[in-house]
């Protein structure tokens, strides 16, 4: 018997961990890996570049939707920094007939703030530098994901989508609504 394709989910602020975790999880199940910063970085040489990050995200959620009808698996090295955005991911991969495991990393903050500026000094070319402002805006930021989330079905999606996937459409710019429902 075939095991069922797993759409896995890395979750955590910066310098967690989550890109070295996606390249075990890659190696260890034979999982396509896709990490933004490794695209951003080579296309538009920074982080957001005004706006296109969600408009890349889009695409890597959709391929990875796409491994999954296929029947492999996919590591989302994402951050999803929102209960909502972790949601749709995990209506994504349901969608496409997958499991969906996500994989929270936490770090005590003085030590995550190190390995990212480590990470910066090392190989500026696979990360970004980042301030201790921009940090704090992370920190701000994050939802730390709640034992409900990780342990409940899927909720309702949010007021004015029909659907979870119409939701993630209307998130990310280039991924189609899957559910073929509008927003």
């Amino acid at each position: 018997m075939t095991a069922r394709p797993t759409l896995h989910l890395t979750v955590g602020l910066p310098g967690a961990g989550k890109t070295t975790l996606a390249r075990r999880i890659e190696a260890e199940e034979q999982a396509v890996r896709l990490t933004p910063d490794e695209w951003m970085i080579p296309l538009f040489g920074e982080s957001d570049a005004g706006g296109k990050r969600d408009v890349l995200e889009g695409r890597l959620l959709w391929v990875a939707h796409q491994v999954l009808l296929a029947g492999g698996s996919a590591v989302l090295d994402f951050g999803c920094w929102s209960a909502d955005e972790r949601w749709a991911v995990r209506a994504v991969a349901e969608h496409a007939g997958g499991r969906f495991q996500m994989h929270v990393l936490d770090l005590d903050e003085r030590e995550r703030r190190a390995r990212s500026a480590a990470r910066w000094r090392d190989d500026p070319r696979s990360t970004f530098e980042m301030t201790d402002a921009d940090h704090d805006r992370y920190v701000e930021l994050y939802e730390r994901p709640t034992d409900a989330e990780l342990h409940a079905g899927l909720p309702a999606p949010p007021p004015g989508s029909a659907t979870w996937l119409a939701w993630a459409a209307g998130r990310w710019p280039s991924l189609p609504d899957l559910s073929g429902a509008s927003a």
